[in-house]
């Protein structure tokens, strides 16, 4: 979806003039609007500059050690990420920081976000980076469960093209392996996918060389 609607804009721009409002960058499952779980006044398509995405272990990860994905500042400032910036209400923000636990909230330059029309408001926008592993080096892997809500977010919003390339341009994808939890989900917001979009990801995920783990 690349707009919204003349009635969310109101609402939206109604709502920063009375600072009932904050935006944050989705990059992972926030991309997938059947994840959230506080009532938004709206998201668009869009991209921001200066961060990549990248696997890592959780901070605390206990006897079954799970990946993470993060972002970190990119070298190259002119990299764009591409994503979903939700508008919520600000009382929510306290909900998110409790979703978003194991991330520390960063603060976005309003620079940095690239959208497909204009929109003049001054507005906080955050996203959500990883907190450092405890353990570095923890043999973790990805929930597939998890990664099907990702996935699936990038496939509604972007199209096949940008679940091929989040599973390309993803760091670290080549030595973290997958638990196969489908049909178990372990990932609290698990989706439920057509058949065709679980051949779509099992098939891109084949190609890159992604290995596979059993659910313990």
């Amino acid at each position: 979806m690349d707009l919204m609607t003349p009635e969310q804009l109101d609402t939206i721009f109604l709502a920063a003039q009375k600072g009932d409002l904050f935006a944050y960058f989705g990059y992972g499952s926030l991309v997938n609007r059947d994840t959230h779980r506080t009532e938004i006044y709206g998201a668009v398509r869009a991209k921001v500059r200066g961060w990549r995405r990248h696997w890592q272990g959780r901070p605390q990860h206990g006897d079954s050690p799970i990946s993470l994905l993060s972002v970190k500042a990119e070298s190259d400032p002119d990299h764009e990420l591409p994503g979903l910036l939700v508008f919520d209400r600000i009382e929510n923000l306290g909900a998110l920081d409790e979703r978003e636990f194991n991330y520390h909230r960063r603060t976005v330059e309003a620079g940095a976000i690239v959208l497909p029309v204009e929109m003049s408001m001054e507005v906080p926008v955050f996203i959500y980076e990883g907190k450092p592993e405890v353990a570095p080096g923890t043999d973790h892997a990805i929930l597939q469960s998890y990664l099907d809500a990702v996935l699936q977010g990038y496939l509604l919003e972007y199209g096949e093209d940008e679940v091929r390339r989040f599973i390309a341009d993803t760091h670290a994808f080549d030595h973290t392996p997958i638990i196969r939890d489908r049909h178990e989900p372990r990932y609290m917001r698990s989706v439920a996918l057509r058949d065709e979009e679980a051949q779509l990801f099992d098939e891109t995920l084949a190609a890159n060389g992604v290995k596979y783990r059993e659910m313990a």
